[in-house]
């Protein structure tokens, strides 16, 4: 049981890059933020990396899987006993495969052996209560973002973007009294974001990623692979709705006639394309565009989606948020929010049938 008031709850993040388990301490009552904490990184191992990734798009009881979950749960339980004082952890896993009308959702790594370990109660599993209720099982930090826009003094629409594997938007109306308020919020992936453009980054030049969008930089946008990608039915179909990271893995194949510079520059392009696009499902046009998630660390990337939106387009620190934590903070006020019944999703988010709560909270035994 939590004591009444703003309590210390560490969430975890660990994304489709697959590169380290994010933490990071917030204090909240599950309804406004107090204050931020102390956070931490863990990288992921060359091995771990790879074999998280063998296990990408696999189910439980499938190959592979079981050792994967093993690296989540190590890696997690290794930056999560750096913190003291905690009274509350949300723990989000790593997703394996995402198929919100098929056969559900796959997060690697148990939250009851992190209770154990780490003598700490842990919410987990997050998404699976929202999709048996009829919803996509994502984006989930919508109902934080409202916090935050609530935090930073917002009064007009504005929008999250987050610009991790994939994209996924935001648009708060921070007028609404509640986040599952009517009209408050709409949420929704947008499309591909840094997933395609890592993976030709391995594939061609060995490396993680296109820092500083450099080698973007040095290329030219092929515009009729863009065009290409823009009559992708995924674009024209409403929210809310939500993507696997290897839902748009056809776009490796679109540029792979391309120059290491073009093809990086086009994979670039795609990822402001569907921002773009994804803007005119917003009730009106947000204010400003905030950016989180590796993306805003691309100048390349923020100059194509100032371009592409003619939005006002700045990272998530520019209002005193962090970027590199806020999805970690997002599972620590969620986590809150489920062991004090209130709801982590509504229909404007994941298309569940009323706003609901998701998660299972676990308490250690001994």
């Amino acid at each position: 049981m939590l004591k009444p008031g703003p309590v210390r709850a560490l969430g975890t993040m660990s994304g489709t890059s697959l590169d380290g388990v994010d933490a990071a301490v917030i204090l909240t009552d599950g309804v406004t933020i107090a204050g931020f904490g102390e956070t931490a990184y863990r990288a992921y191992s060359q091995e771990e990396r790879a074999v998280l990734a063998g296990a990408l798009g696999r189910w439980p009881g499938e190959r592979d899987v079981e050792e994967a979950a093993e690296v989540v749960e190590v890696a997690h339980a290794a930056v999560m006993a750096r913190f003291q004082g905690i009274d509350i952890a949300g723990f989000h896993g790593q997703t394996l495969a995402h198929d919100p009308r098929g056969r559900g959702t796959h997060q690697a790594g148990a939250g009851w052996v992190l209770a154990e370990v780490l003598g700490m109660p842990v919410v987990w599993d997050f998404r699976s209560n929202d999709i048996r209720l009829g919803g996509q099982g994502a984006p989930l930090a919508p109902f934080f973002h409202f916090a935050c826009a609530k935090w930073i003094g917002a009064r007009a629409p504005l929008a999250f973007v987050n610009l991790g594997g994939v994209g996924n938007l935001t648009w708060v109306d921070p007028t609404r009294d509640r986040p599952e308020s009517q009209g408050a919020l709409v949420a929704f992936d947008t499309g591909p974001a840094n997933a395609p453009l890592d993976d030709l980054m391995r594939a061609r030049r060995g490396l993680a990623y296109d820092r500083d969008g450099a080698l973007a930089a040095s290329g030219r946008v092929d515009v009729g692979v863009i065009t290409a990608l823009m009559d992708h039915g995924y674009f024209m179909r409403m929210p809310p709705k939500s993507l696997d990271r290897n839902d748009f893995a056809m776009l490796g194949e679109s540029v792979a006639h391309l120059s290491d510079a073009d093809a990086a520059a086009t994979l670039t392009a795609a990822v402001a394309a569907s921002v773009a696009r994804g803007l005119d499902h917003c009730p009106m046009p947000p204010e400003r565009l905030l950016v989180t998630g590796g993306g805003r660390l691309n100048p390349v990337m923020m100059h194509m989606l100032v371009e592409r939106t003619g939005l006002p387009v700045a990272p998530v620190e520019a209002v005193g948020l962090n970027g590199d934590m806020l999805e970690a903070q997002a599972f620590g006020y969620l986590a809150v929010r489920v062991a004090r019944g209130l709801p982590t999703s509504c229909p404007s988010t994941t298309g569940v049938a009323a706003a609901v709560g998701g998660g299972e909270v676990s308490y250690p035994q001994t």
